[in-house]
């Protein structure tokens, strides 16, 4: 959220240049963040007050704009929230921009306002980088609300339909039968005809383009139930006797039909808040940039204004600690700068005069001028944003099986119900015409997709629990299916496959001195530095007990290291070039400190009173985890490919030591989803587990991205997984889970569509001229409900799964 910057200044004194403020001139009327007034009043956005201009009225300054108030209170409350008061206007602006709609699925459609594909029923999403977050998808909202109103008529209905074949026949006898018949309808039909709606609308839109689909079937058998079960109570006569019981009812179908309605609202939601939480990944990148930076004015005065006003060739002030406001270049000042969003390594890296810098990332201890070179989306950081909205929009759903099921199959069963009507109308007994009727409307309800509808949710709601037993987190339905087919494994090293923190690995003592002295004098010359790698010194010492001693005389040397006098003698911890400016030469310790180097860490010479006492080595250790699930990631079939930002040589001592089958070296964010997209076109279905905000892009162009749960946001909400641990093992248990749901997937399809594909012809009347056999509405209900719980129990198994 964009911070305001207050101000209690007149509005008709002089404005600073910059920010977009105007001087307003007596007698002018002016727009102030779309708030018209005349020259003597203001709208308070928050109450919606006049507000005299020459009463010194506090005002605010948003998004280069100025805003008057009330009152104190008025102005702290916009201070707060501004998105809150200025949402109709945002909203406006959202709408002027022209935003257009397209399907996940059919990218060629494109519409300019949301609603559903007319090839595939999906709803349709936003292209483009969201600028605000604007609240909940109001599909979303609606198909909720239908769902729980539904599934509060549905479970009542189903106790009054289901309970009889359970052996408890109290409640029906008590209603009574024909009452019972008039509650089914009361409790139905809401379910069928109010939350099922957008089901009809989206499968009459599907036979009117002919793109047929899920919803043809859902609203074909719904719609054919529904339509039989009223004629049947309302006019039981109408039906042959092979169709009533003894009684003179006729069986109904409210309750399958509103089960069918109620699961498949469930998908719905599922699906529509995965979907939402994608634009979750490209808000959190808006967060990370700075909200204003700190000019510097031609005479030396310092003002805060909004990022939106920074223009390039501005001189701006960095604080200790705070974010950098753009790209630019350091003009003065000297300071250690956390890159680790963009490169991903955890050490910080120096910057003094003439150094670039990168908006978003986070000053050290020291203090910056720089001057801006790239704003607004030239910065790296709305080119990672615009390369993650990219990538999300770019993947397609898999096309789910079950809409390739029903595009083949409503042709089938509209061609199967026709044919069983003609036949009994030829040579069907009497009343034939009514045998015809009720078997083609038979055909219809039998095709409707009960425990197709269960197949794929309570598998994967399943799963979804056992992996969160696990420690693995499933973002969505479609992860668990891709993930199952990935054959290539990207890993970031930097938090994915090493810890993500530096830490003191070695001491390395010259001859004559002891491991103990050398890092004593180490250490308590770093106590006095605020640097990252003086943090992990002197965190190490203390882990293995040594007592420090006090520093005087501490000098910081930028990029060669630290000086200073310990117990008396003069001591200098630093690298190479440390070495050569006090004339040294490291001799045998240097060819150790190289092959170290190789390694991938950072070494640094200790000199005391002029000799070299020896090395203190630095390194981001490999996480003890890491070794054996990459071994068992190998052999459940993947190939591993190693990206970072590190130097050839580091990666591929790194690379060797792991096993690792290849690498990808100083690699940068958009070079990671390069490498991914290059794999995908040469035929590979690739995974990709990062940590960083670096690896935002590449979670979101793979085809199964895999978070580090002790990483940034947004690579969490980028990803499909979501390791709660962050170790690699967690991969190997997500791995073994997807093929374990897939099979389950398959097998309850296969008990759906033998259901499916047995019941359509019998329904027809194929075993009457044989058998004399005619398939009743009883047997129908009954048989629906064996199909769907022979579903439940085989999902239900996922939860003993071993992962």
């Amino acid at each position: 959220m964009d911070r305001p910057v207050t101000s209690m200044k007149r509005t008709t004194d002089s404005v600073a240049e910059g920010g977009g403020h105007h001087v307003l001139g007596a007698g002018h009327t002016h727009d102030h963040g779309g708030h018209a007034h005349d020259a003597a009043t203001a709208k308070d956005p928050v109450c919606g007050m006049s507000v005299p201009l020459d009463a010194g009225k506090p005002t605010a300054e948003h998004q280069g704009s100025t805003y008057h108030f009330c009152s104190q209170k008025c102005h702290d409350k916009f201070i707060a929230e501004p998105t809150r008061y200025l949402a109709g206007k945002q909203s406006a602006r959202a709408a002027s921009k022209g935003t257009k709609f397209t399907c996940p699925m059919h990218p060629e459609i494109v519409r300019d306002a949301p609603g559903d594909c007319p090839k595939c029923g999906m709803a349709l999403e936003p292209m483009g980088v969201p600028a605000e977050d604007e609240g909940p998808n109001p599909e979303l909202v609606d198909f909720t609300r239908r769902f729980w109103i539904g599934t509060a008529f549905t479970v009542p209905l189903l106790i009054l339909t289901m309970t009889p074949y359970l052996g408890y026949i109290g409640i029906r006898e008590w209603f009574g039968e024909q009452t019972s018949l008039w509650i089914e309808v009361v409790l139905g039909s809401p379910v069928i005809l109010w939350a099922g709606w957008p089901f009809f609308v989206r499968g009459y839109k599907s036979f009117r383009t002919m793109n047929l689909n899920m919803f043809s079937l859902i609203s074909m058998g719904v719609g054919a139930a529904y339509v039989f079960s009223i004629v049947a109570v309302v006019a039981p006569a109408l039906f042959p006797a092979g169709f009533r019981k003894e009684d003179g009812t006729v069986g109904l179908y409210f309750e399958a039909a509103a089960v069918i309605v109620t699961l498949v609202l469930l998908g719905q939601v599922m699906e529509l808040r995965a979907r939402e939480r994608t634009g979750s990944a490209i808000r959190a990148l808006l967060d990370m940039a700075a909200k204003t930076a700190r000019v510097i004015r031609p005479d030396g005065t310092e003002e805060e204004i909004p990022l939106e006003a920074v223009q390039v060739g501005d001189r701006l002030r960095v604080r200790p600690g705070d974010k950098v406001p753009v790209d630019g270049e350091v003009v003065d000042g000297r300071s250690s700068v956390d890159e680790s969003m963009i490169t991903g390594e955890p050490m910080p890296v120096e910057k003094i005069a003439g150094d670039p810098v990168t908006g978003a990332t986070i000053n050290g201890t020291g203090s910056l001028i720089m001057e801006a070179k790239r704003v607004g989306a030239d910065t790296l950081l709305a080119q990672i944003v615009e390369m993650v909205a990219n990538a999300q929009r770019s993947r397609a759903p898999i096309q789910k099986f079950a809409d390739m099921v029903a595009g083949r199959f409503v042709p089938a069963v509209v061609g199967i119900a026709i044919l069983a009507f003609i036949a009994w109308a030829v040579w069907g007994p009497a009343p034939a015409l009514a045998y015809a009727l009720v078997a083609a409307v038979a055909v219809l309800i039998i095709a409707c997709p009960c425990a197709l509808g269960l197949a794929t949710p309570m598998s994967i709601m399943t799963a979804t629990g056992r992996g969160a037993q696990a420690g693995v987190l499933i973002k969505n339905a479609e992860a668990l299916e891709r993930f199952a087919k990935v054959d290539t494994l990207i890993v970031d090293k930097t938090g994915t496959l090493t810890v993500g923190k530096p830490k003191l690995v070695a001491v390395l003592p010259a001859a004559g001195h002891d491991e103990a002295e050398v890092l004593r004098l180490a250490a308590s010359l770093e106590r006095g530095s605020e640097h990252p790698l003086a943090d992990a010194i002197v965190a190490g010492a203390e882990e293995r007990g040594v007592k420090l001693s006090n520093a005087k005389d501490f000098e910081a040397l930028t990029g060669k290291g630290v000086t200073g006098v310990v117990e008396g003698r003069a001591v200098a911890l630093g690298n190479a070039r440390l070495l050569a400016e006090l004339g040294l030469d490291g001799g045998q310790l240097s060819e150790t400190a190289n092959a170290r180097r190789d390694q991938g860490e950072t070494l640094m010479f200790v000199v005391v009173e002029g000799a070299i006492a020896g090395l203190v080595s630095v390194a981001d250790p490999v996480k003890e985890t890491t070794p054996a699930a990459l071994e068992a990631l190998h052999a459940l079939g993947f190939r591993i490919i190693m990206a970072t930002g590190d130097n050839e040589r580091t990666a591929r001592a790194v690379a060797a030591r792991l096993g690792i089958d290849e690498i990808r070296a100083d690699v940068l964010p958009a070079d990671k989803a390069r490498i991914i997209q290059d794999l995908q076109a040469a035929g590979s279905k690739v995974a990709m587990a990062g940590d960083g905000v670096n690896d935002a892009p590449a979670l979101a162009q793979a085809d199964v991205g895999i978070a580090m749960g002790t990483g940034a946001d947004v690579a969490i909400e980028s990803a499909g997984f979501t390791l709660v641990k962050g170790n690699l093992d967690g991969i190997v248990r997500a791995r073994r889970l997807s093929r374990a749901t897939m099979r389950n997937i398959k097998q309850n399809l296969f008990f759906a569509l033998v259901y499916n594909a047995a019941g359509v012809p019998i329904a027809a009347g194929v075993l009457y001229p044989f058998f004399g056999i005619l398939i009743g509405p009883i047997f129908a209900a009954f048989a629906m409900s064996a199909s769907s719980l022979s579903v439940v129990l085989n999902a239900l198994r996922l939860r003993r799964v071993r992962i």
